[in-house]
């Protein structure tokens, strides 16, 4: 199987602190990867060491066949990155900046207006490329930084949080956008903040904690790691979140987190009988709850399941 990513043992410290811990990883050509993890599990300088920004301290990375290291002016070449801020210059339209870009690629003044108005035209811009960028919406602007970051027809093209800021409705936009790119043969590996995003877009997701990746696998898939369903508790105001989590571990032995707006417990449980039961003994010791629900398993959930020490929420930050 061709591989448009490889890594292989890739370790990185930064004085005392080991940031990558021996990370291997192999994307398929063509493939929409999504990298996930918590603050400091190691995703920027994952990607600042396969986008030849940061030498690898042990271990070997290749894009497309190439080394990062002894060829890293090749890889270069095959390779495009687009992060949370799009690199436009807001004075000029969205058609000049294009065909600025080109130009910059060595393209024809000719070829350059040309792929400037197929671009706009694959990125639904076309009606916006008369105007000035500063005029443009949020997403609006990712998408133009995706067509600009494109112009070298890249083989890999690395996204870091590029929704990061954006309505739903810009995001859902942008997610047109880079689906647009896969399809069209580009592979992709993103970061992001969403776990949603996650779920809607990539063929397989990575998760990474600690320097090390320690799941991996299609978004079925790892839901299905987990098994069994989800249960979801809303609680009264004023409710001891911690508290019922301690109780859902000491009688049910679950492994409870409760959400960012605190009044909502979730926990998996092996099968809708003992969901049951729970209900029944919070109800039994006098606990308000306002609404419960009994679900398959989500991509918060595996997060929660695979990092149970960290903090409550529904992103995942870098």
């Amino acid at each position: 199987m061709a591989y448009a990513i490889e890594a292989h043992g890739l370790r990185k410290s930064f004085q005392t602190h080991e940031a990558v811990r021996g990370v291997d990883l192999a994307i398929r050509q063509g493939e929409l990867f999504t990298l996930l993890g918590p603050n400091g599990a190691g995703k920027t300088t994952m990607i600042h060491m396969l986008t030849t920004l940061l030498r690898p301290d042990e271990g070997t990375a290749s894009i497309c066949g190439y080394d990062v290291v002894k060829d890293a002016a090749v890889v270069r070449r095959h390779i495009s990155v687009t992060g949370q801020y799009a690199a436009l210059d807001e004075s000029l339209t969205g058609w000049q900046n294009l065909t600025l870009f080109a130009g910059l690629h060595g393209y024809s003044r000719k070829d350059a207006h040309a792929l400037a108005a197929e671009l706009l035209g694959s990125f639904k811009l076309e009606d916006a490329g008369s105007r000035t960028v500063g005029t443009y919406s949020g997403g609006m602007r990712r998408r133009l930084d995706l067509a600009a970051a494109i112009l070298p027809a890249p083989q890999v093209m690395f996204l870091d949080e590029p929704t990061t800021g954006l309505d739903p409705q810009s995001r859902r936009e942008l997610w047109a956008a880079v689906r647009h790119l896969v399809k069209n043969g580009t592979t992709v590996l993103l970061t992001t903040q969403y776990l949603e995003e996650a779920d809607q877009l990539a063929d397989r997701i990575g998760f990474i904690a600690q320097g090390k990746v320690i799941a991996v696998g299609t978004p079925e898939q790892l839901k299905a790691s987990i098994g069994g369903k989800t249960l979801t508790i809303r609680l009264a105001e004023g409710t001891d979140l911690a508290g019922i989590c301690h109780l859902l571990a000491n009688e049910h032995g679950l492994t409870a987190h409760s959400e960012e707006d605190g009044l909502t417990v979730k926990a998996a449980v092996p099968e809708a009988a003992l969901a049951h039961a729970v209900i029944g003994n919070l109800i039994s010791q006098g606990i308000m709850i306002d609404d419960f629900a009994l679900n398959e398993p989500n991509l918060d959930d595996v997060y929660f399941a695979l990092t149970p020490d960290r903090g409550n929420g529904n992103e995942v930050a870098t």
